[in-house]
């Protein structure tokens, strides 16, 4: 490891540690050049700035995080995985509650890579359950929803935790988002007359959603890219409308 690389790793690690122990999230440059016995120049060269520094310790802590979600090998059920990827972000931001609350800050002018990893990797689940029929709303759409969710869950459990106490908040708060915007799975011994207005109702915006899905799949499916963008804002259009628009 060179000389270069090891002294901003021993930033990072130093950065990192005073996020953690602080009692608001909160740290000094001059504190972590003090810990890293290091200068302030080096320190900005290698960061830029105090932001910079602190979107790197975000990203530095959300590797090992988002490490597992890169080697998760996409199920046959991508609702169960999005279920799964409620449920981790959630824990991982009960135990990281300064380094979470951090990445969240609106004093984040730039948001963190890691940030945008989690949502690109939230998005793939949705357009895998699109491509099934199993979404009422378009992959992105459906990705936004569920993301300011899950964050403001997460941020409320580590933000006030004796307000929000209750064990199974994140639980009933992911199935009912799950529930507006996912279909029902599919019943294996349907009655045909049982619920068939609703059911046609929310079959269109279902089948938007997977059309567009299918020709992203296909990377446009023989049609030029205007044509293709073109196909799938309408597409999208009509599966955010739904039957009550």
């Amino acid at each position: 490891m060179s000389s270069t690389t090891s002294t901003r790793t021993r930033i990072l690690q130093v950065a990192a540690q005073l996020v953690g122990d602080s009692p608001d999230g909160d740290i000094s440059t001059r504190a972590v050049c003090e810990a890293a016995q290091v200068g302030a120049p080096a320190l900005y060269r290698h960061f830029g700035d105090k932001e910079g520094l602190l979107s790197a310790v975000v990203d530095h802590g959300f590797e090992q995080y988002l490490a597992t979600k890169r080697e998760r090998e996409a199920s046959a059920d991508p609702v169960e995985d999005l279920r799964r990827g409620w449920d981790s972000h959630v824990e991982f931001a009960v135990r990281n509650p300064n380094l979470y609350r951090l990445m969240n800050s609106p004093a984040m002018r730039t948001p963190p890579a890691a940030a945008l990893e989690s949502h690109r990797i939230l998005t793939r689940d949705l357009e895998r359950a699109a491509a099934q029929g199993r979404i009422r709303v378009a992959p992105e759409l459906a990705a936004q929803m569920v993301m300011s969710a899950t964050v403001g869950v997460a941020l409320m459990l580590v933000a006030r935790p004796a307000t929000f106490d209750d064990p199974g908040l994140s639980r009933r708060v992911r199935d009912a988002v799950h529930a507006s915007i996912l279909t029902p799975a599919p019943d294996p011994d349907p009655d045909p007359g049982a619920g068939a207005g609703a059911r046609e109702e929310a079959e269109v915006p279902s089948a938007a959603a997977r059309l567009s899905a299918l020709l992203r799949q296909a990377q446009g499916a023989g049609l030029s890219t205007a044509e293709a963008a073109l196909m799938k804002e309408w597409l999208d259009r009509v599966a955010n409308t739904g039957p009550e628009g």
